[in-house]
């Protein structure tokens, strides 16, 4: 296991990428998938909403898609 496995949903959303990070939901997306968008820089993200524990490899790349490095992710736990 890595660094960044792990992981829920809610932890991905509320506290990092979404609250500390200045993502935004601008709603839903293609079947249980959210459509996450940074306010200044634009960047838009889709996260999945699923139960359980999200895979590493998905959680980078939806931080690699955000343009947030995987030690910025874990501060803002």
């Amino acid at each position: 296991m890595g660094r960044l496995a792990g992981f829920r949903y809610r932890e991905v959303t509320l506290r990092s990428v979404c609250v500390c990070l200045d993502f935004a939901l601008t709603g839903p997306g293609a079947g249980s998938h959210e459509l996450w968008r940074h306010e200044t820089t634009g960047r838009k993200v889709t996260i999945p909403h699923h139960s359980g524990d999200m895979a590493e490899g998905t959680l980078r790349a939806i931080l690699r898609e955000a343009g947030v490095s995987v030690e910025s992710f874990l501060k803002a736990r």
